[in-house]
């Protein structure tokens, strides 16, 4: 007798909760940044010399058309669930991750935002556990959903932790 498959990436009740379509944005402009100055390099060397020159600004324009189409996938892809004991995180289009992390288990929770982020008002939120192999991250927050968040799950640790 063989039980019904199930996909480990979705577990049976949980609803899952999206961040931010503003990681997109904050994402694409990193990759506009990093690919961008290349780009424009390989155009200007390429007018310069011509010939097999321009390769090199073909080869970052395509993995910055890529990067335009990957990212939005990407982001779509990370998630975060809080259930009773523990709060699952997810992530990855063609390498997924599932994350659970106890509540008990829990050390302390970060919230950080570098200038870009907190200009279109999103924040990343890190759990850290006792085994640096279950940390988690949830990046692409709204600031008061990471506050919110953080908030709740320091509660949830210090309680489970305490035992009570």
């Amino acid at each position: 007798m063989s039980l019904p498959q199930q996909d480990p990436f979705e577990p049976d009740g949980v609803t899952w909760v999206r961040v931010s379509d503003k990681l997109i944005r904050a994402r694409l402009i990193t990759a506009a940044i990093w690919l961008g100055l290349p780009l424009v390099a390989g155009i200007v060397l390429g007018v310069i010399f011509g010939g097999w020159v321009w390769t090199a600004a073909v080869v970052v324009a395509v993995l910055l058309v890529w990067t335009v189409w990957l990212v939005p996938r990407q982001v779509r892809a990370v998630g975060y669930a809080e259930r009773d004991e523990d709060l699952l995180v997810r992530k990855g289009v063609l390498f997924r991750t599932l994350v659970v992390v106890p509540y008990g288990r829990m050390q302390f929770t970060d919230v950080s935002s570098g200038p870009l982020t907190r200009g279109l008002g999103i924040a990343e939120v890190k759990l850290h556990t006792a085994s640096a192999s279950t940390d988690a991250t949830i990046p692409g927050l709204l600031s008061a959903e990471a506050a919110r968040l953080k908030d709740r799950l320091t509660q949830l640790g210090e309680s489970r932790l305490a035992g009570l």
